[in-house]
């Protein structure tokens, strides 16, 4: 992957901090250093008003708003329809990815996962 595409800013969004934290480490060390985290869905939209963001990295099961609902959020909205999302997820059922992909979702990643699966998306992603 280029050097450029380590320069992106990612959102982190998930409901566990420790969850946001692993990401984070994980894709410092794959050399991206412009990491940003959100709690949840809504607290990701207000970041996503406040600034741009290259691609949101989201958990699916939240509360209040899921993953899911970030996402159609990013896909309705025209300033952000075009946002790469990567949804993180424990759920691996047929239904929901289905229901995710339907939804517009660039990529999916099942928990638990390792820094080289989380680097091949992201390479899948960025191309």
């Amino acid at each position: 992957m280029s050097n450029k595409n380590k320069k992106i800013k990612i959102l982190v969004v998930d409901d566990m901090a420790s969850m946001r934290k692993v990401t984070t480490h994980i894709l410092t060390a794959l050399g991206y250093s412009n990491v940003e985290q959100a709690d949840d869905g809504r607290s990701a939209v207000i970041k996503l008003r406040q600034k741009e963001y290259d691609l949101v990295i989201t958990d699916w099961n939240m509360p209040g708003m899921t993953g899911l609902d970030l996402l159609k959020h990013i896909r309705g909205n025209a300033e952000l329809a075009g946002l790469p999302v990567l949804m993180i997820t424990a759920e691996g059922s047929r239904k929901q990815v289905i229901e995710a992909a339907r939804a517009g979702v660039n990529s999916y990643i099942m928990k638990p996962f390792s820094g080289a699966m989380l680097e091949k998306k992201l390479e899948k992603v960025l191309e």
